[in-house]
């Protein structure tokens, strides 16, 4: 298979750094292809603006920049990088957006990259959008029929993620990421492969997360993505809200079919301070 790999962490000895390099040779002895955005090295140009369309500084008037997306897409006046990382995505069987969670997101420099590489008719914007049908998106668009994967390091506490954590659970914190970049444009997301506590790792721990991670990437075509719902699939109505017969469930757990994922379901035990530094997930619960 090909894989994708857009890497967004500024030093190339750290840990997050590590897992991307064992991927890459474990997934290349592996047979596979392997292309690995580093957007660090690349000094990806994060800032959305008029330099993204080529003659866009000659453009008189206010900038709209959805509009100039959709005609520089069109009319093949794109910035070459931005051309560069769809042609990526679109030869890709596999994408993963590896990052660590800063500041409850994405690093502004990968948002940079989605921001600008998800053009108007690119990633959006796909189909007809009128009447009872608001385009296809959701499970349809470009990127169908491939599959995409978060995988994160984080600083603080799996407890801190769970289902009463203080930070809120980690599948709402993915939401924009997973359901957004990933499901809107249509790719089939599989469960994040999140590590936590990665600061306090030592070399054991360092050494379970990179088999881990080596066997989530071998192994992504056989899991069950997400049950995320389609929007297109019925469960909504014409206006692209979900039909009452799907029950009052509550966030963001609403728009995924039963049996629901859950990313993580550890709720913490008082005085216990051990690093857990790979997540139990609903699905784990489900197979003992």
């Amino acid at each position: 298979m090909k894989y994708l790999i857009v890497y967004a962490h500024p030093e190339p000895a750290s840990l997050s750094g590590h897992l991307r390099d064992r991927a890459v040779e474990a997934l290349t002895e592996a047979g596979h292809e392997v292309i690995v955005s580093d957007l660090y090295a690349m000094k990806w140009k994060a800032v959305a603006d008029r330099d993204d369309f080529l003659g866009g500084q000659a453009v008189e008037g206010p900038l709209d920049y959805t509009r100039a997306s959709r005609d520089a897409f069109v009319e093949g006046m794109q910035a070459p990088d931005v051309v560069e990382e769809q042609r990526k995505l679109l030869w890709a069987d596999v994408v993963v957006l590896q990052f660590p969670l800063w500041w409850y997101g994405m690093p502004a420099i990968l948002k940079g990259w989605v921001d600008r590489v998800y053009a108007y008719g690119f990633a959006y914007g796909i189909g007809p959008h009128g009447g009872g049908f608001w385009g296809k998106r959701f499970g349809e668009g470009t990127l169908e029929g491939r599959r995409g994967m978060v995988a994160m390091t984080v600083g603080g506490r799996m407890a801190h993620y769970g289902p009463r954590g203080v930070n809120g659970t980690m599948d709402d914190l993915l939401w924009p990421v997973q359901h957004g970049v990933l499901f809107y444009p249509g790719f089939a997301v599989v469960p994040p492969a999140v590590y936590y506590e990665v600061g306090r790792a030592d070399a054991a721990a360092v050494e379970t997360m990179a088999q881990d991670y080596v066997r989530r990437l071998l192994t992504v075509q056989e899991v069950d993505p997400i049950p995320l719902r389609a929007q297109n699939g019925g469960d909504y109505n014409d206006v692209q809200v979900l039909r009452a017969e799907h029950g009052e469930a509550a966030g963001h757990a609403l728009h995924q079919r039963d049996p629901v994922y859950v990313s993580n379901t550890w709720l913490g035990i008082e005085g216990d301070y051990t690093p857990r530094h790979i997540a139990p997930t609903s699905r784990d619960a489900l197979e003992e």
